[in-house]
């Protein structure tokens, strides 16, 4: 049985007429998530639903179908709880993981599972089985790879594709299309295959060829001419390349271009919409919590400058999406290439700019691992239960405990002894090993609470300082980055952003609305509308700064952050001398 979660924000008066409404729809790991928007981006209410998920190893597998009832699900009960009618949405936008959908000439699921089971014809962006086919296809030395620092990851597309050729034949033949998650939910509402420039992130489609000279608010729509073929004929997907590029996307157009005519009349009664409500080309959910965030900046920012400088201001932004992992956004007027990092992919978040994307592929999940994994986690998991409070709440509070308690000069200086490589699922930037171990040390035989507080501290921290080699790197080749605006699940945690500011040295704003991606994924629908210019004036109308934490002023924090972070880039040095060792070993 299906079951909901639900949020509500009390309108500001029931007298006063609504105005127009924007439906953003967000499908992440474990839900999809639908939230209602007004004309100044206040949440009005949201709902989720889980959708489910299959882990085999490196295997992980999700259902399209699945996840469209849960959609349908939110969606209606985002509508209830915030007393709107359907017919009172004005637009709509989908965000979702960059994860692969395969269905049939009917539209149907086809299996990428090795279970042959057709409900799981999902690859989901975390899965790990195509490591062998990227090294494969990195060996190519391909000029696409310019884009994504030099070598394409197992979690983006064209790797897992030629692992379902290679090891799924019978689904390989029987898949019509191959498509984005997010590109498949706005097909699925409204049956236009248009996609959406992202597919330059992920897919090797180089948007920038052929689409420089379309202007935002035309319709962006036109014939993909610029797959390079050469690529696909030399890692051994010709076929994709046979039919016109039929199977992989044939149109594209810029983030909220209106699709087709709306809303299907199917989909609309599933949805509890409108037939024909304005639906907006789709957007990676990362990318949509980058549109919904980063003009989220304090009033005085926004108005202290000219245009040019405004536009000088935005690129020196970075967004950190933070949730099961964390994308790191920024964007620019010119193209800049940085080794280990993805990108520059022009107008694949803000059109008509460059984005670069840097990201952690663990981060809650590894905090999450951290704690589940300790033998103090169920002991301490009760007694948040109990005092009706988060389990990372309880940590949050030993942390502080443990401070006063041991009279250190300030919090950080616990984790001085612990040090913490958080490399667990590979290093995605700026390194880009997909095969980096997590590394910790300075482990002891203590199994009490406290210890399990100060690992979990001290992977925070490991973050945090992956973070900071990040931004480093970026700026390094062209960027400069000096501040940050943080969004998802751990940018409500505290003791997380604290850090994060404490490390990097940067501010970090917190948007005024918590739901980031369901507001970016709103905008799409706005501008698909027609309420807005493009995507940069929704932006500007729509996102609110909130909260701004700053970095401390103390220079022994600082002090002592420079030097666990020499530690860190130290650890994966060591990581790489012990596999050469290990190597000629086994030679």
């Amino acid at each position: 049985m299906t079951t909901t979660t639900a949020t509500l924000s009390s309108p500001s008066s029931s007298s006063v007429p609504r105005r127009s409404v924007f439906l953003g729809v967000d499908v992440g790991t474990g839900s999809a998530r639908a939230g209602l928007f007004d004309e100044i981006g206040k949440l009005l209410g949201s709902a989720s639903s889980p959708i489910q998920i299959w882990k085999e190893g490196d295997c992980v597998e999700q259902s399209s179908t699945d996840i469209w009832l849960a959609i349908c699900t939110a969606v209606k009960r985002a509508l209830s709880i915030s007393d709107i009618a359907g017919e009172q949405v004005t637009g709509m936008g989908f965000a979702a993981t960059c994860s692969l959908v395969a269905v049939d000439s009917e539209g149907q699921p086809v299996s990428v599972s090795w279970s042959g089971d057709t409900r799981r014809n999902v690859i989901v962006w975390m899965d790990h089985r195509a490591v062998k086919q990227a090294e494969r296809i990195n060996s190519c030395n391909s000029p696409v790879l310019q884009h994504y620092g030099g070598s394409i990851s197992p979690e983006m597309k064209p790797p897992k594709l030629l692992w379902v050729k290679e090891n799924l034949p019978e689904s390989w033949s029987m898949t019509w299309r191959w498509m984005d998650l997010s590109d498949w939910l706005s097909y699925r509402a409204t049956g236009d295959d248009t996609r959406s420039l992202q597919m330059f992130c992920k897919w090797t489609y180089l948007g920038h060829a052929q689409m420089q000279h379309i202007d935002e608010n035309s319709s962006g729509d036109m014939e993909t001419h610029r797959w390079d073929d050469g690529f696909w004929e030399e890692i051994g997907l010709r076929d994709l390349v046979d039919g016109h590029h039929s199977k992989i996307g044939r149109s594209v157009a810029f983030a909220g271009h209106s699709l087709g005519n709306g809303l299907s009349p199917d989909a609309a009664k599933e949805l509890g919409l409108l037939a024909g409500t304005p639906v907006g080309t789709s957007l990676i959910d990362a990318h949509a919590g980058g549109v919904g965030v980063m003009e989220s900046v304090p009033d005085s920012k926004a108005n202290e400058s000219d245009d040019d400088d405004d536009d000088d201001a935005i690129c020196r932004r970075m967004v950190l999406v933070c949730g099961t992992s964390t994308c790191h956004m920024a964007i620019s007027k010119s193209k800049l290439f940085i080794p280990g990092v993805w990108g520059p992919f022009w107008s694949a978040m803000v059109p008509e700019y460059w984005l670069t994307i840097a990201g952690q592929s663990a981060t809650g999940s590894l905090l999450d691992y951290i704690v589940d994994n300790h033998v103090a986690s169920s002991h301490l998991a009760n007694r948040a239960a109990s005092e009706n409070i988060s389990l990372f709440q309880m940590l949050n509070d030993l942390v502080a405990q443990m401070m006063r308690d041991m009279e250190t000069p300030f919090v950080a200086a616990l984790t001085a002894d612990l040090h913490i490589l958080p490399d667990f699922h590979g290093n995605r930037s700026p390194i880009a090993d997909p095969n980096a171990k997590g590394m910790i040390c300075g482990l002891s035989l203590d199994t009490s609470d406290r210890q399990l507080a100060l690992q979990y501290y001290a992977t925070v921290q490991g973050l945090a300082y992956g973070t900071r080699h990040i931004i480093e790197h970026c700026n390094e080749h062209g960027h400069k980055i000096d501040t940050l605006l943080a969004s998802g699940g751990l940018s409500k945690n505290a003791l997380f952003i604290q850090e994060h500011a404490d490390i990097i040295g940067c501010p970090i704003i917190l948007p005024r609305e918590s739901e980031s991606v369901l507001l970016g994924a709103a905008i799409l629908g706005a501008v698909a509308a027609k309420k807005y210019s493009g995507i940069r004036g929704a932006m500007k109308a729509l996102n609110a700064a909130g909260q701004v934490i700053h970095p401390s002023e103390d220079p022994r924090v600082k002090k002592y952050h420079d030097a666990k972070y020499q530690i860190f880039r130290q650890l994966y040095e060591q990581q790489l001398s012990q596999r050469a060792i290990m190597a000629d070993a086994l030679s």
